[in-house]
C-alpha cells in the first residue's frame, strides 16, 4: 500500500464508509476539498500562476460533477457531506 501524506490519511479515515474506503464519492469529495483548499492558499501568494489557476477550475468542477452524483444516489448522506465539510448548497 502506498504510504499517503497524514492530511490524507486523516480525511480518509474521517470519510470513509467501512476500512479501506477510498473510492466512496464522500472519502473523494473531501480529498478535492483539500486540494481546492491548498491551491487557493498558493494562488492567494502567486496571483499570475494560470496555469494552477486553470487546474483550480478543473477540481472545482470534478468535485461538483461528484457533489451531483452523491445528491442523485442518496441526498441523506449528500446533506451530511455538506455540512461536515462547511460547502454551500
Amino acid at each position: 500500500m502506498v504510504k499517503l501524506p497524514d492530511d490524507k490519511q486523516k480525511i480518509i479515515e474521517k470519510f470513509a464508509q467501512k476500512k479501506g474506503d477510498t473510492g466512496s464519492p464522500e472519502v473523494q469529495v473531501a480529498l478535492l476539498s483539500y486540494k481546492i483548499k491548498n491551491l487557493v492558499d498558493h494562488l492567494d501568494k502567486n496571483k499570475k500562476d494560470n496555469h494552477s489557476r486553470r487546474g483550480l477550475l478543473k477540481v472545482i468542477a470534478k468535485r461538483r460533477r461528484i457533489l451531483s452524483y452523491l445528491e442523485k444516489l442518496d441526498e441523506k448522506r449528500y446533506k451530511k457531506l455538506i455540512k461536515e465539510l462547511g460547502l454551500k448548497k
